[in-house]
């Protein structure tokens, strides 16, 4: 039977460092979070061969006192920790102590530091071969520049897994992306081979910060960004958050921060997901750059070696709180913001001098201050939209200037019915409420009918965000003129979308009803799904479920959803109980449900090669203009797109 020894501080460090040091990313990672515990404004990376043959890392710091070099190359030594209190609350990047001396373990280290106090600098040096300190004077700033040689050197078996020199490199680009992103009072450089590759200088202003995010993660990005700044129970969100339109195929331009700590947290990507639920499919991937101020004290950081995922004490508060501020910033978002990020693109397309005003981020704050994008039309209510698609009659019961305007099902779909087989639409009588029995909206003279604006007004200061629609394309596309330029709109895709939001307000507006079901369905389950239905009781309820225990590991459905009495009532429990295990909450009574409304929407909404008017066309513009999401269609498809002047012209070779 072997013995039980004492492992060397070599290879204690050596196997440390298989933690901390994947790659020279990971070595860089460590040495700029410590340059900026240390309060360095000026972080200069120095990079050769990937990172394998040279990484030095600059700061100007408080630096390092003689007399603790030696013991900062030491296991477990660190500034930053002190007691149990400090790991409850870090607010450091790093804390292990674990770094230095995992990296010395494997590269040949020097580390030359000076304090504010000091006369001269002291360096001290480390070889991974026999891990001796050595002390010496040397000549440096204050500050400390940590310079790591021949990474794996006494480790070969380590190199052989390590990628090309790009790759490797590419890995080392992320990481100061990732860092420059999360402190904008820093400056970075990073050089690759002696070629400058970033340089960013302290970003004091919102301005400057707008310009680093453009610089990193392009400006496309902050062209269709909303900018995002809500505060409520001791937490803060903040940051930029791409439209809709802005997809992605790939999760490659997401960055979310902690209390300035980039995490990769499955808590944050659902809630994030979640509030783009509505208006991403077919698997897109939104683009955000975003920072969550809390307590220290709430959030444990001390989860993982790589320190990217944390822990929160209430994740429900926090998840709640991110879903619900970029759901409403989504929300708020209008067609106007969209014009401004596609004039934008335009422009640097061109490459004109001026860029059109307003289009370096968009100011939609969840905080409630925030300016509608859709002027004048925007502050509108359902009811004084003067809507050819949406009128109640104006002494109803319970009519209302909110935006939760009171509808009827058969009377909606009845107009849709007229729509579908080419009738004409009385304005008149949509005025007066006279609507017959089937629904279908009664006959009116032409002269009866809102006249016509085949061209805009005169005056364009008042124009509309989407302007004003000149003429129908194919019976299936809205062409629109506007001071930015031509506008195609799917009518089909806009209407559904306008639909779909009636719909859902009408929802909320009403209590989910129940059905009873006539033989309750017997669904097995384990202990632990038992346990959570029986405790949550009161939340299925709310749901519209009633569930009861009736053994060990069996439960009764004995209440559905009306709206969802056809779908799979299982599946549907067995999903919510999953989501309450995870997430401690659960909202696939609420997806289902929607997704049946927008199934509903789709098919009631106008359909192609239907003839509007051109008073129809301008009010299904003006709609889109108040409706939340109205970019989207309930399936995820853009609802319209516009030509700039400047594209049109760059097509006819205008002014060249």
């Amino acid at each position: 039977m072997p013995a039980i020894r004492l492992l060397s501080p070599r290879l204690a460090n050596q196997i440390a460092a298989g933690e901390v040091v994947e790659r020279p990313a990971s070595v860089v990672k460590e040495l700029v979070e410590n340059a900026l515990d240390a309060g360095a404004s000026r972080v200069d990376v120095d990079i050769e061969q990937g990172g394998v043959k040279l990484i030095r890392v600059r700061d100007d710091g408080f630096g390092i006192g003689e007399a603790d070099l030696p013991l900062a190359l030491s296991r477990h030594a660190t500034s930053k920790i002190e007691s149990l209190d400090d790991l409850e609350a870090v607010s450091s990047l790093g804390f292990r102590g674990e770094a230095l001396a995992s990296i010395s373990s494997v590269s040949r280290l020097s580390l030359p530091s000076r304090t504010e106090v000091q006369e001269a600098a002291s360096r001290v040096e480390v070889e991974g071969r026999d891990m001796d300190a050595r002390i010496s004077p040397a000549a440096h700033p204050v500050g400390t520049t940590v310079e790591v040689r021949d990474l794996f050197f006494n480790t070969p078996a380590r190199r052989k897994f390590l990628r090309t020199e790009k790759t490797e490199f590419n890995h080392v680009d992320e990481c100061i992306r990732r860092q420059a992103l999360s402190r904008f009072d820093a400056g970075f450089t990073l050089r690759h081979n002696q070629r400058v590759i970033q340089s960013l200088r302290p970003a004091a202003n919102p301005l400057d910060r707008e310009r680093r995010i453009g610089a990193l993660c392009g400006q496309q990005f902050i062209d269709n960004a909303v900018v995002i700044d809500a505060e409520a129970t001791g937490l803060r969100l903040w940051g930029w958050v791409a439209l809709p339109t802005f997809s992605r195929s790939q999760a490659d331009l997401q960055y979310f921060f902690v209390n300035g700590r980039v995490i990769r947290d499955r808590l944050v990507a659902h809630a994030v997901r979640q509030a783009y639920r509505d208006v991403l499919y077919n698997n897109r991937h939104p683009a955000f750059v975003l920072y969550l101020e809390v307590d220290p004290a709430t959030v444990d950081v001390n989860v993982h070696p790589t320190k990217h995922e944390v822990r929160f004490r209430d994740g429900r508060l926090v998840h709640d709180f991110i879903f619900r501020t970029l759901h409403k910033a989504l929300a708020d978002v209008r067609p106007d913001d969209h014009l401004r990020g596609a004039v934008a693109q335009s422009e640097v397309r061109e490459g004109a001098a001026m860029a059109v005003p307003g289009s370096i981020g968009t100011a939609a704050s969840t905080g409630g201050a925030a300016e509608s994008a859709g002027g004048a039309f925007s502050g509108r209510s359902w009811g004084e939209t003067g809507s050819v698609f949406d009128r109640s009659p104006a002494g109803a019961p319970g009519a209302t200037s909110q935006h939760q305007h009171q509808w009827q099902a058969r009377d909606q779909m009845g107009f849709y019915q007229s729509l579908n087989e080419g009738g004409g639409l009385d304005r008149g009588a949509l005025d007066r409420g006279a609507l017959d029995r089937s629904g279908h909206a009664a006959t009116a003279p032409p002269h009866e009918l809102a006249a016509g604006q085949p061209t805009p007004p005169v005056d364009s200061e008042a124009e509309p965000p989407l302007g004003y629609a000149i003429a129908q394309l194919h019976g299936i596309y809205i062409l629109a003129q506007s001071r930015q330029g031509m506008i195609v709109v799917d009518m089909h895709a806009a209407h559904e979308r306008i639909t779909y939001e009636r719909m859902k307000r009408a929802l909320e507006a009403q209590d989910l009803k129940s059905q009873p079901l006539l033989v309750p369905v017997s669904l097995a389950v384990s202990q632990k799904e038992a346990a959570l239905a029986e405790s949550h009781v009161t939340e299925l309820q709310q749901l519209g479920l009633q569930v009861e225990r009736i053994g060990p590991e069996t439960l009764a459905i004995r209440q559905v959803p009306a709206l969802l009495r056809g779908a799979d009532t299982e599946q549907l429990v067995r999903d919510v109980l999953a989501d309450l295990i995870e997430n401690g909450q659960s909202d696939r009574v609420e997806a289902v449900t929607h997704e049946l409304l927008g199934t509903m929407a789709c098919h009631g909404s106008v359909r192609a090669n239907r003839q509007l008017t051109i008073p129809e066309m301008n009010t299904l513009l003006r709609d889109m203009e108040a409706t939340e999401r109205s970019g989207q269609c309930n399936h995820g498809r853009p609802t319209w797109t516009v030509v700039t002047l400047s594209e049109l012209d760059k097509l006819f070779l205008r002014g060249r």
